[in-house]
């Protein structure tokens, strides 16, 4: 008996009991389904975490914080300096396994208003044009700060959609755009010009949100009302926090707002903020150490300096993902062997039933090792129905699963989460077949013949 004989030798048993098939099969189906949907909604999980720290600013960004003095060096601590500017001239000239370097000088608690609309915005920063490129922000409208705007510290200012949508009002749902430059607002009462527009930013959440209160428009919020709805917390906020941005000339900043805070009765010089981006992943650590001993050069041996890499939120990210998955796994397992069992079940039932068929193929010159080939198959035939029932399954209770939350991120189904979920449905199928099949081969032919 050939291969092919013997599947469709299975597949004709399965049809020929339809519904004790289908109940046998019920296991497998819900492990498989259980199993491609849970992965998929981990990997949806994925993308939206990966999404967001993107929005950040990529895994290549690396932040130069400031920290508390080594205990050996406290008696200095006093005299650390911060992170200056001296430090942004002396990286760029002396550590090129550095690509960019970008500095910023935050501006603390600052109101923009228009008229009688105002907006605390996320961030309100003195920057250079690196960034631009930093952040991966990208200037829809207008333009950025040129050197002239640097160093007259001209009040010139760069705005995030949030701000415009809160000020001058959002689109409507035609698409038309209010595109406010040359307009003047003010902040903490200083006028300053808006000359550039950066692009809106939304995460695949926020775009579901969008789209679904265009459907329904009485039931979902639009625009900034919609946005204050999340916190920090939700995976939409590093694309509200860039929305929500305001840039200025680093200068302007630090005269028109840093200058009269003083410290000490002197101007307090230091940044915020300095990000780098290195030349070449592969070569992260000699860079952030070419960054280290440049530092430790302008900041006279202090070493009140770290750095903080996306590594360790990367880290993070697929230590989640492999926990979710090892979690996922180990139920849809249980639901396989549940499964498995059933078929095994089954298939000892079959064989009660076809006592006396075996013994005639005995009787006939069948070999014990056709007839064990031929049980395994029909066992294995019956998971991999019940796997490719499975998959179809999971595509319907993903479709459940976004009509449930339409505003999560998408459920992902990937081709390696269904090569899986049927191969070890295969491997099911074979476990719960070689007992079954092993008994139908010692079946005795003369003993089988007379059996009732």
């Amino acid at each position: 008996m050939n291969l092919l004989t013997t599947i469709m030798a299975g597949l004709k048993e399965v049809w020929a009991h339809k519904f004790r098939s289908l109940l046998t099969m019920l296991g497998i189906i819900l492990g498989v389904a259980s199993l491609v949907g849970m992965a998929a909604i981990i990997k949806g999980m994925e993308n939206g975490m990966k999404e967001t720290m993107v929005a950040m600013g990529g895994a290549d960004k690396v932040l130069l914080g400031e920290t508390d003095v080594p205990a050996e060096q406290e008696h200095l601590a006093d005299q650390a300096p911060g992170r200056t500017m001296a430090d942004v001239h002396a990286l760029r000239q002396s550590a090129p396994l550095l690509r960019l370097v970008s500095p910023e000088m935050a501006v603390r608690n600052v109101t923009i208003t228009r008229g009688d609309k105002s907006i605390v915005p996320s961030e309100c920063v003195g920057v250079f044009p690196a960034v631009l490129e930093m952040n991966l922000h990208t200037l829809e409208h207008g333009r950025f700060f040129t050197d002239l705007d640097e160093e007259n510290a001209n009040a010139v200012c760069v705005i995030g959609t949030a701000i415009r949508d809160e000020l001058f009002g959002a689109p409507d749902r035609v698409g038309y755009e209010i595109v406010p430059l040359g307009e003047i607002v003010y902040l903490n009462e200083q006028p300053f010009t808006i000359v550039g527009l950066l692009q809106h930013y939304e995460g695949e959440q926020e775009k579901k949100q969008r789209e679904l209160a265009r459907k329904q428009p009485r039931a979902q919020p639009t625009g900034p009302e919609r946005q204050r709805g999340f916190g920090r917390g939700g995976s939409n906020w590093a694309f509200i926090r860039k929305n929500q941005t305001v840039y200025m000339p680093l200068n302007t900043a630090w005269l028109r707002f840093r200058a009269s805070s003083d410290r000490d009765g002197i101007p307090d010089p230091r940044l915020t903020d300095i990000d780098l981006k290195v030349e070449d992943m592969a070569q992260i650590e000699p860079a952030l150490q070419q960054a280290r001993n440049v530092l430790m050069i302008t900041h006279r041996g202090i070493e009140d300096f770290g750095f903080e890499t996306q590594e360790g939120r990367l880290d993070s990210i697929n230590q989640q993902i492999r926990n979710a998955r090892m979690s996922g796994g180990i139920i849809a397992a249980i639901s396989l062997l549940v499964g498995g069992i059933g078929i095994m079940n089954i298939m000892l039932a079959s064989i009660n039933e076809r006592i006396r068929q075996i013994g005639i193929c005995k009787a006939v010159g069948a070999t014990g090792s056709a007839i064990f080939i031929q049980v395994l198959i029909e066992s294995v035939v019956i998971a991999l129905v019940g796997a490719a029932l499975g998959v179809v399954a999971s595509f319907g209770f993903v479709q459940v699963l976004e009509l449930v939350s339409p505003t999560a991120n998408s459920p992902v189904i990937t081709p390696e989460a269904m090569s899986i979920a049927v191969a070890f449905s295969a491997a099911v199928g074979v476990c719960a077949g070689l007992f079954p099949a092993v008994k139908a081969a010692k079946l005795d032919p003369i003993q089988a013949l007379r059996y009732e």
